[in-house]
């Protein structure tokens, strides 16, 4: 611990350091404490911004089962000359598949 007082950081405006300059110890721990939550909350606000910005919402489907993400979508299946429909979502590195029902042929 040095016995000269701390440089201010670069940047911060004069008349801070003059206020802070006039404070008790007990008043600066206080600012010290506030200051620091105030940072950690405007981040977060900034994070928040941030994800919501880049997150598409997207509905669930009402006839999407429970077992099925939301990211999947309904593929055609031809087997034996009939067509069905899949919902099919990426699991890693594997393609899953859930059979939804058979594709009407007015479609």
């Amino acid at each position: 611990m040095s016995y000269e007082p701390p440089k201010p950081p670069q940047g911060l405006p004069t008349d801070v350091i003059d206020i802070l300059d006039d404070y008790t110890p007990e008043l600066l721990r206080h600012v010290a404490k506030y200051t620091e939550e105030l940072a950690e909350y405007r981040e977060r606000e900034v994070r928040l911004a941030e994800d919501e910005e880049n997150e598409e919402v997207e509905e669930r489907p009402e006839d999407l089962p429970d077992d099925v993400p939301s990211k999947a979508t309904v593929t055609i299946k031809e087997i034996n000359d009939n067509r069905y429909y899949y919902w099919q979502w990426r699991e890693g590195d594997k393609i899953r598949s859930k059979y939804k029902g058979p594709v009407d042929s007015n479609d």
